[in-house]
């Protein structure tokens, strides 16, 4: 089943996928199922309700709706860093023996098609691909065996990052979070569409149609599953939650020069199986502001 999360005349609405077309409602039909979030929390039973009813609603064309993220207030965002190979070393980092883990908040989310903002106080401004897992079940101290079954499905992210505010302190999270640069969709695809752990498809991410990233989810060094059990080991995860699996190399910084996004770019990610989330590049009203004085 694939979702995509909406807004239309000024309501949010929900559409399932079947065949060429979507279909959907919005909370102002009488038999709105909920939204993705609330369908997630439900369980499984919930979700495929939710999609037979919804393929029997009228068509929606997602190109005359605003897209948002599948799931625009999650509990938890948690962000893995160095989780290729290659990236760990063109970052200049040791590849670590244990994840690094960071968190974004909820409210830098923008979904498809929504401009990644060029803040005012910085120039550099990455593209970072990744893999988003999307908790379906609560657990704590989950095994590695079992962590898969606690995955509702996948989606597509860009950790877009302002990396000179990212290394002002040893923790990560002002250059991951401001407004606007985590880019998130364009839709949610169940687990029983995809390999398992979506081992072996292949990412991409394309600036101005030139591919910038290429990698296998195969190649991570903790894959979803070993991601899912040490998380839990520490913490809940809750129906919803978020696991930001990490970009492979070719990110802008460790390019010689760097290579920033800018103002009229267009930034694209695409993962085998799931589709493409692509968002154009824009400065922020600030930054405009500051050119124009």
């Amino acid at each position: 089943m694939r979702f995509a999360s909406y807004e239309q005349g000024g309501n949010t609405g929900i559409a399932v996928a079947k065949g060429d077309h979507w279909h959907g409602l919005t909370t102002a039909d009488a038999s709105y199922p909920g939204t993705l979030q609330q369908l997630i929390e439900a369980g499984d039973a919930a979700l495929s309700q939710a999609a037979a009813a919804l393929a029997a609603a009228p068509v929606v064309d997602l190109r005359q709706v605003r897209l948002i993220p599948p799931l625009s207030s999650p509990e938890k965002i948690i962000c893995i860093g160095l989780n290729y190979i290659d990236h760990s070393a063109e970052s200049g980092f040791k590849q670590p023996d244990y994840p690094t883990i960071f968190a974004r908040f909820n409210s830098s989310l923008i979904g498809d098609g929504a401009p990644i903002l060029r803040p005012a106080v910085s120039d550099q401004l990455d593209y970072e691909g990744e893999l988003v897992a999307v908790i379906g079940k609560t657990g704590r101290h989950v095994s590695e065996a079992t962590a898969l079954d606690h995955v509702a499905g996948y989606s597509i992210f860009n950790d877009a990052s302002i990396r000179d505010f990212q290394f002002k302190a040893p923790q990560w999270t002002p250059g991951k979070n401001f407004d606007d640069t985590g880019a998130f969709g364009p839709w949610f695809v169940t687990a029983d569409e995809l390999p398992a752990g979506c081992e072996g498809l292949k990412l991409q991410t394309r600036l101005n149609g030139q591919v910038v990233q290429e990698a296998s989810i195969s190649d991570m060094v903790f894959p979803v599953a070993k991601l899912v059990a040490l998380l839990s080991s520490f913490l809940t995860l809750k129906p919803g939650d978020l696991i930001v699996t990490g970009t492979p190399s070719g990110v802008g910084l460790a390019r010689k020069p760097p290579l920033w996004m800018k103002a009229g770019d267009v930034c694209e990610v695409e993962i085998e199986g799931i589709g493409v989330l692509s968002n154009p590049i824009r400065d922020s009203d600030e930054r405009k502001e500051a050119l124009v004085a």
